[in-house]
């Protein structure tokens, strides 16, 4: 949370969706565009206290594009290879 702010870094939208008789909700459209959200595309869902988080999944390496063997770090996905990369600086 930043100083001052209640709600840290989360933007307040004033959109309210009602959960269905399924559990679904819909992201609205603006959010969507917003994040670069397309049909089928993953999403993370984590609890943090009493929030629900979205945020979109990173499923390849964020400096090669690698897909397999990821490990997160501060959020980020990154493969073996580049951690050992990175190590050796």
């Amino acid at each position: 949370m930043t100083a001052g702010s209640p709600t840290g870094d989360r933007e307040k939208t004033g959109i309210v969706r009602h959960i269905d008789e399924l559990g679904r909700i819909v992201i609205p459209i603006e959010i969507r565009k917003r994040l670069g959200l397309a049909e089928k595309d993953p999403v993370d869902i984590s609890v943090r206290g009493e929030t629900i988080l979205l945020a979109k999944a990173h499923t390849v390496c964020v400096f090669c594009g690698r897909d397999g063997d990821l490990a997160e770090h501060r959020g980020r996905s990154v493969c073996r290879v580049c951690i050992t990369e990175l190590a050796s600086f």
